[in-house]
């Protein structure tokens, strides 16, 4: 797979993100965050892992070819810790929208996109292109326009826990690019994360909050898309994408959700989108623009110097 396939890839996995904003808020007036969490992952988990299985399957089959990269045991226990790590920023970041407004949570959540190169250079040394910081810049500010936010905004419980889950969304990011490039078995991660995360949210769920079948079935369809196509589809396209392009670039790309959920507001809730969000969209849109084109640009023209 190219790079530029990988990331449109991650691209249709911001659009599917985008879409489902509305649906996690509206299925978590009857349920409580973590049911819903556990419920969407099982489901997903149940999606990928037929997928995960034939690639198993076919890893062994080719066992004899050394060329292939056999999975150590510090490569499941990674796995399991980018489940728990993904369990954490799910929840945490469901708790904080019930106590905050979408506008605050949108823009706060993109706090993930600066730390992912942040982190990488903090415990990976690694060192993005410059041209990756002033994206990242556009980017924020893209999503702020979007938001609508002013310099009225006060930071309060629910936004703490939102900035707080950004922390682990960068975590996970940084993760999934490490374990999918090293081990070339994305499907394979995903159930795995995806098991991981559906069973501790389910035991937070049974022992602090009320579970019911009903209120389970009045959620059936926000569960059915949550789960099967935000969870099963949208975070293995994550998975796959990442296993060819840079971290950096990825968040990058993923802060697109921002701009799908802003037309998906406008497309089905008839939210109007001003000149300011356009502006914001434009910025975003810039950002990609920039972190994909720019530095093959400035690499040719060093070549032909």
């Amino acid at each position: 797979m190219t790079r530029l396939q990988a990331n449109f890839l991650m691209l249709i996995a911001a659009a599917i993100w985008g879409s489902t904003f509305v649906i996690q808020q509206l299925a978590m007036e009857t349920l409580g965050p973590m049911t819903f969490t556990a419920a969407r992952f099982f489901l997903g988990m149940l999606v990928v892992l037929p997928l995960a299985v034939r690639e198993q399957k076919k890893r062994r089959s080719a066992s004899a070819d050394t060329s292939y990269y056999h999975l150590a045991p510090s490569d499941w226990i990674m796995m399991i810790g980018i489940g728990v790590v993904l369990c954490i920023g799910t929840v945490v970041q469901q708790i904080g929208i019930i106590h905050t407004t979408v506008t605050n949570a949108g823009f706060l959540t993109a706090l993930y996109v600066p730390l992912v190169p942040l982190l990488g250079l903090i415990f990976f040394r690694t060192r993005p292109h410059w041209i990756t910081w002033v994206a990242i810049a556009c980017s924020l500010s893209g999503t702020f326009l979007i938001s609508g936010m002013d310099s009225s905004f006060t930071l309060g419980y629910g936004d703490a826990l939102v900035v707080s889950s950004s922390v682990f969304w960068g975590l996970h990011v940084l993760s999934v690019g490490l374990v999918a490039s090293r081990t070339s078995m994305p499907l394979t991660l995903a159930a795995v994360q995806f098991a991981v995360c559906a069973v501790i949210a389910a035991l937070g769920g049974m022992l602090t909050e009320t579970v019911s079948v009903a209120a389970l079935l009045d959620t059936f369809w926000s569960i059915a898309y949550a789960g099967a196509v935000s969870v099963g589809l949208a975070f293995t396209l994550q998975v796959v994408g990442q296993s060819y392009t840079q971290p950096a670039d990825a968040a990058l790309i993923l802060s697109m959700e921002t701009v799908f959920a802003a037309l998906a507001g406008a497309l089905f809730l008839q939210e109007r989108i001003g000149s300011t969000e356009a502006v914001g969209c434009a910025l975003i849109l810039s950002a990609i623009l920039m972190v994909e084109i720019l530095p093959q640009l400035l690499r040719r023209k060093i070549r032909f110097s």
